[in-house]
């Protein structure tokens, strides 16, 4: 298990930072239940036992029925929140992926009330560059899971994690394929809110050719939704990973599609340098860096790659503080991406001008 320093929760050994409020998780051993004794009052015995937080979510083994209808093939991998598996359709004979979420989450009434929205329109993002939720059901053990088409590929985030970094050419496609997967849910007024490389699958056609695929898009939240429930925080689904929040996510501002083009640039920043764009100490002191708008310029990240002037242009641009100064949808920053070239920054552009002049001078400077 591991333990949040600042609020004292506790999660799956897989979570890094704390959902409520960024901070990194340590380790923590989990604490077992202790037995009750007949002669201990309800109030005793239910302090004694763990949090729904600390309840570990059962593994399902392989030959394994899920529902009546799904059986179990194997495990496709885990995270702080829930795990996924390789099943298979009793009935039709069809694979998909089954995700069964965490006991904490299967527990959390609001969360529930949200994914069950959440899955009435997952159908509606049918689209070659998502991967939706085909259906919302429920374990024996009262666990709740999604099941998604099965697509079979490599983990963008694992790409990356082995190559250090990829060349620009191949961003670009993945950038593509993921703004034309982003803009089909921005049309129907859907965030996803959780982009980053672990959430992007890049596969491969018939003929050889690689295309990206948008993972847990199911698990995002309908910017339309009535007052109310915008305020269910279904932790670990709705709030994103701190790297890769926007300004606005992190103080809880409405969001839009603009939200998901920042999300966007500190991807491309990561594919292009296998570093993330804002740095410090902890989780608080990347995004205190990111609300004040001071990201790594590429040619800091990465000093031996040749950048031109117009790659750092579109980058610094879908990283803008404030969403009016960003490209207003996810193709428009994957054109510009794609059309970058080595055009200096007009000074008159605003503050985006200003911003490139302090960095064309700060390089003039280092060298």
């Amino acid at each position: 298990m591991n333990r949040c320093p600042a609020c004292g929760a506790t999660y799956q050994a897989n979570a890094k930072f704390c959902p409520s409020d960024g901070a990194r998780l340590v380790d923590a051993p989990l604490r077992k239940p202790e037995p009750v004794t007949p002669e201990e009052d309800r109030a005793t015995a239910l302090a004694k036992r763990p949090r729904v937080e600390e309840q570990q979510t059962p593994e399902l083994a392989p030959g394994e029925r899920v529902d009546g209808r799904y059986l179990v093939e194997r495990k496709l991998g885990e995270g702080g929140m829930s795990f996924v598996y390789l099943v298979r359709d009793i009935a039709t004979g069809e694979r998909y992926a089954l995700k069964v979420l965490s006991v904490a989450l299967s527990s959390d009434h609001k969360a529930m009330a949200r994914l069950r929205r959440e899955a009435s329109f997952g159908m509606r993002l049918a689209h070659p560059n998502i991967c939706h939720i085909l259906r919302l059901g429920e374990t024996a053990s009262r666990l709740v899971y999604v099941v998604m088409p099965y697509i079979d590929g490599e983990v963008l985030s694992d790409r990356v994690y082995h190559r250090g970094q990829l060349p620009l050419d191949e961003v670009r496609r993945h950038v593509t394929d993921v703004a034309a997967g982003l803009h089909a849910a921005h049309r129907l007024r859907i965030v996803h809110r959780d982009l980053k490389p672990e959430n992007v699958m890049v596969c491969e056609r018939a003929d050889g050719s690689e295309f990206a695929v948008v993972m847990d898009f199911g698990l995002a939240k309908e910017r339309r939704a009535e007052a109310e429930l915008q305020k269910l925080t279904a932790t670990g689904i709705v709030l994103g990973t701190p790297e890769f929040m926007s300004p606005e996510q992190i103080r809880g501002r409405p969001l839009d599609g603009r939200s998901d083009v920042y999300s966007l640039a500190v991807m491309a920043f990561e594919l292009l340098t296998g570093k993330l764009p804002f740095v410090g100490r902890s989780a608080q002191e990347i995004m205190v860096a990111r609300l004040r708008g001071q990201p790594l310029t590429l040619r800091d990240a990465r000093p031996d790659l040749a950048f031109t002037a117009g790659v750092e242009r579109v980058i610094r641009r879908g990283l803008a503080p404030e969403p009016q100064d960003r490209y207003r949808t996810a193709p428009e920053f994957a054109e510009a991406l794609a059309g970058a070239d080595d055009a200096p920054l007009p000074a008159d552009e605003g503050w985006l001008g200003r911003l490139w002049g302090r960095v064309r001078n700060e390089g003039a400077d280092r060298t």
